[in-house]
């Protein structure tokens, strides 16, 4: 009988405890919108179970097929280097292929409205609103250049502006940005956090936006985000499945 792969979904890690409950409230997600799809999570650091550790006990239990999927936002350092670092060091007997990341995507500039909605905003302020997208920020100037056109799309949806600030190793800052917007005449500042859970940078980022006047929450378990994650699952084994056909 062909077993459907299981879906690994492989999250950065955190000393902070609200980094894995998020987490494990997201798959909780996931899992209820595909009951018949099993999903696993390993962590990279910080957190147990590890990506490792999910691999060797998935081998051992005799499975065979799994999709690696990156809970990150962007490809930077650890979609490039660090995963498909851990997913060569896995059991030889498992066949492994890593999804896509999770960003950019139509679903997560949804999710990021479902906050500011959830914050305060309503669509009839979208025009008099300006929005800062801040992320946590990288050293990968492919990831940063991603978010400047995240940020360049969302603005053709009707705010007033849209401007991306970073939480590290970028600039500008989240509270430089909310001052620019304030400058440009927006009516009304508010602060989306383009980070998936909660943690040191995005608690840097709320610091950010303290003169904002909406702060929305992270994008955590969004149904969106979970949407998004069986998408990059379906996406990842769509070849295969082509090749069987063919």
């Amino acid at each position: 009988m062909h077993t459907k792969p299981v879906l690994l979904v492989i999250a950065h890690g955190s000393r902070d405890p609200r980094h894995a409950a998020t987490v494990h409230a997201l798959v909780r997600r996931v899992r209820s919108l595909r009951p018949g799809l099993r999903v696993e999570t390993g962590f990279l650091d910080f957190n147990i179970p590890s990506v490792h550790g999910v691999l060797e006990s998935l081998a051992a239990e005799g499975i065979r097929e799994v999709v690696a999927l990156p809970l990150l936002l962007t490809r930077a350092f650890h979609a490039k280097a660090d995963i498909p670092a851990v997913l060569r060091d896995a059991p030889p007997q498992l066949r492994i292929r890593q999804a896509e990341v999770l960003g950019p995507s139509p679903l997560l500039l949804s999710a990021l409205e479902r906050r500011l909605y959830e914050a305060g905003l309503t669509p009839g302020d979208k025009s008099s609103t300006g929005v800062v997208l801040a992320s946590a920020g990288s050293t990968d100037p492919e990831a940063i250049a991603v978010i400047a056109e995240i940020a360049r799309e969302w603005r053709h949806t009707g705010w007033c502006a849209v401007r991306p600030a970073f939480a590290s190793a970028s600039l500008p800052r989240t509270e430089d940005a909310v001052r620019e917007l304030r400058a440009l005449g927006c009516e009304r500042v508010a602060v989306a956090p383009y980070v998936l859970a909660p943690g040191f940078l995005p608690d840097r980022i709320a610091r950010g936006g303290a003169e904002a006047d909406v702060l929305a929450d992270v994008l955590g378990p969004a149904p969106e985000v979970a949407r998004l994650l069986l998408e990059r699952y379906d996406a990842a084994r769509r070849p295969v499945l082509a090749a069987v056909g063919a």
